[in-house]
């Protein structure tokens, strides 16, 4: 190309960098061309043109020009369609969307489209707003990610035998390995993560159930503990990362306890 495209595009706000003085680099998650990065010029001193635009996982309309996908964008305009002000009035609610965005900025390559990535934000970010919060949603919201970002785990059998899971066995996880283990073939040592049936069952269930039924689903201390222990576990696993709004929203749920 040797000129400059213009693009129009809804996206979610990911987050911002200062740019020298007056400019910002932001980096969305875009329904027509994934993960995008631009610059907004002047952005810090706009009163107009772009005033409260780059909040954290608010979804607006962009418009930007650009000579190559390789290349940083330059954002022309950018208008707010939904700002989530249900979340933003929750401190849980609006620590949990944090962390829903920082997950699909860390699975997401720059320049990828996934428009079911674009719709799995949409959709959780909208129950997150309209629903109270739940283990079962962020952990739903993982297993889908996972699924579509290509590392599902291998819940559905035992990743050596094959065997299906079945109620009344006993099952290990392994991040290493992706999936889990029935207990003939995982010889478990004494740290080994160990996982219910009732645990995968329901796991399996979250990552196909329909969105308005999510808000049904109630688990218990120990389920709610075990999946969360293994997909996190995964997560850190997968990106060899901590995810860092994961840790801040966990400090402050024991802070409210």
């Amino acid at each position: 190309m040797t000129g400059r495209e213009t693009h129009k595009t809804k996206a979610f706000v990911l987050h911002c960098l200062n740019y020298g003085e007056a400019d910002l680099i932001v980096t969305f998650y875009s329904s027509d061309f994934g993960k995008l990065k631009g610059i907004a010029k002047g952005a810090k001193n706009s009163k107009k043109r772009f005033a409260n635009v780059f909040e954290p996982f608010s979804l607006t309309s962009i418009i930007f020009t650009r000579k190559s996908r390789d290349m940083l964008a330059f954002i022309d305009s950018c208008e707010i369609i939904d700002h989530y002000d249900a979340i933003r009035h929750d401190l849980e609610k609006t620590l949990i969307a944090s962390y829903f965005i920082d997950l699909v900025d860390h699975f997401s390559p720059e320049g990828k489209k996934n428009e079911k990535i674009f719709e799995l934000l949409n959709n959780f970010l909208t129950l997150l707003g309209q629903e109270k919060t739940s283990d079962a949603a962020v952990r739903f919201f993982e297993m889908r990610l996972l699924r579509l970002a290509g590392f599902e785990p291998t819940l559905d059998h035992c990743i050596t035998c094959k065997t299906p899971v079945a109620n009344g066995t006993a099952y290990y996880f392994y991040a290493q390995e992706g999936g889990i283990k029935c207990a003939g073939c995982a010889k478990p040592e004494r740290y080994d993560q160990s996982i219910s049936a009732g645990t995968v069952r329901t796991l399996l269930l979250g990552k196909d159930m329909d969105i308005d039924k999510i808000k049904l689903i109630n688990l218990s201390n120990s389920l709610a503990a075990e999946s969360r222990n293994i997909l996190i576990g995964f997560i850190t696993h997968v990106l060899s990362r901590e995810v860092k709004s994961l840790k801040v929203l966990e400090q402050v749920r024991k802070l409210c306890l």
